[in-house]
């Protein structure tokens, strides 16, 4: 692993982080990745032979912008990252399947649940980057793919707000039985964010119940915004 990475993952408040996770579906890990990787990262976006396939949103009501699905094998940090943050994530995930009465469990290494994932047919890889220009957002949605859905994942914010764009916030819808809710999470460059899939669990009066989860970007006003997304899953 990157030894910065190697270093930072360990070092994080894993408490802050769960307690975030549990208390709102989201958490900031505050600066995971340096000024001159997310440039690189964001530079790479008009590289041939590194993608699978380039969406634009529009053509399927998506919203607006763009985004590419990487191929595998992976660059090396985004393979660093996938690995080296599951192991973490599988210890909340496991637990809210359990308290939302789901049979399904984590294993405790990413590369196992691929295999899982690549048995059943899932065998696309899922990490992608975001590029949008003025006037672009995309919808709420929820990146499922498949059978096999791990219920976090993460986006890293490449570019520089107040800089490289204007508007463009991430936002989370949280939807249940009794209520509705939306954050606006400003995000600065290198910041991960943490956050919901599909559902959380949510205590209520008689247990724990279900609340679902839908994310997505404000309209963007000026300049252009990239933006890595680490789906723990892959696809069909």
């Amino acid at each position: 692993m990157d030894a910065p990475l190697a270093t930072a993952l360990p070092a994080l408040d894993w408490t802050r982080i769960t307690e975030s996770l549990d208390a709102h579906g989201n958490a900031v890990i505050n600066a995971l990745l340096t000024p001159a990787q997310c440039t690189e990262l964001a530079d790479g976006y008009v590289a041939a032979g590194r993608y699978r396939s380039r969406i634009v949103m529009e053509r399927h009501g998506f919203g607006r912008g763009e985004y590419k699905y990487f191929s595998y094998p992976l660059p090396p940090l985004l393979q660093q990252l996938r690995g080296a943050l599951y192991p973490y994530l599988a210890l909340v995930a496991n637990r809210w399947n359990r308290q939302m009465g789901i049979a399904v469990q984590y294993p405790p290494d990413h590369a196992t649940f691929l295999q899982r994932c690549h048995d059943a047919g899932q065998r696309r890889p899922t990490p992608l980057i975001l590029q949008y220009g003025p006037g672009d957002y995309n919808c709420l949605h929820q990146d499922l793919y498949g059978e096999h859905v791990f219920p976090l994942q993460v986006a890293i914010l490449l570019s520089r707000p107040g800089t490289d764009f204007t508007g463009g916030e991430f936002v989370m819808t949280e939807t249940s039985s009794r209520e509705q809710r939306a954050d606006v999470l400003p995000l600065q460059q290198g910041d991960a964010l943490i956050f919901t899939v599909n559902q959380r669990p949510v205590p209520g009066v008689r247990g724990w119940r279900k609340t679902a989860m839908r994310h997505g970007v404000s309209a963007l006003h000026s300049g252009r915004r990239h933006t890595l997304g680490l789906i723990f899953h892959d696809a069909q």
